[in-house]
């Protein structure tokens, strides 16, 4: 008798960027980075630009672009070995105070509930992994730089983990550790992820930009702001 399919198993799926952590993680590495003198006061001053504007109109493809294309400028021609020490000291002094508490917590209920929890960004592949090594999730999927005899070239291996790359990498996942999408949850910010969205059972919009949260309106999706509810314990 052929033996039984193994039962496909739960998962969650997070963006990052104003979903998980409040603005660019990227712009955080980049402020870690400067700290360790990886670049310029001038250089962060660039990025401190570019995180503004993330977090005041949201991600789009032009301002993931610019912040993309400087932080890749920015690490290239320095060894794997200081980007890699790089990551507690991004977590700890830049990520963990800007992270969502709301958003963490829904991960780690999910964690709690048996589902598998997984972070796919378009920022460094090693910031996805330390996030979700320090919340006891699964695991992370993030942008791959290029790495030659131990160096880091400023290339990326494939595409940035964006848009419709984001769910190609969701899918392919799926497939390797035997995920039901129709059974799983996505959640996000931005309208840029909603191939991601629209392929699971359960998409919820975090924090959405005004496109996704008409979608998700529209689509009777859950919506989650965090920022209004920021904005009014601040008062």
């Amino acid at each position: 008798m052929p033996k039984p399919k193994p039962e496909k198993v739960e998962a969650a799926f997070f963006d990052v960027d104003n979903t998980l952590v409040r603005g660019s993680s990227t712009f955080l590495f980049g402020k870690a980075a400067f700290k360790k003198r990886f670049f310029s006061r001038k250089d962060l001053w660039n990025f401190a630009w570019h995180q503004a504007r993330f977090i005041a109109r949201g991600e789009t493809a032009k301002t993931l672009n610019q912040i993309k294309d400087r932080a890749l400028g920015l690490v290239a021609n320095h060894r794997v070995e200081e980007l890699s020490s790089l990551t507690d000291l991004v977590y700890d002094d830049y990520i963990s105070p800007k992270l969502w508490p709301e958003t963490v917590r829904l991960a780690k209920e999910h964690i709690a509930k048996g589902r598998e929890v997984w972070l796919i960004t378009a920022a460094p592949v090693e910031i996805a992994n330390v996030i979700a090594q320090r919340l006891g999730l699964t695991g992370g999927l993030g942008t791959i730089v290029e790495r030659k005899d131990g160096i880091l070239t400023g290339k990326l291996v494939g595409k940035p983990l964006h848009g419709r790359a984001k769910y190609k990498a969701m899918k392919q996942l799926a497939e390797e550790r035997n995920i039901s999408l129709k059974r799983s949850y996505a959640y996000s910010d931005s309208y840029n992820d909603l191939p991601m969205l629209t392929h699971v059972g359960h998409p919820v919009a975090v924090n959405p930009d005004k496109v996704l949260k008409t979608h998700a309106k529209a689509a009777g999706w859950k919506i989650l702001d965090f920022k209004k509810r920021e904005l009014r314990a601040n008062r």
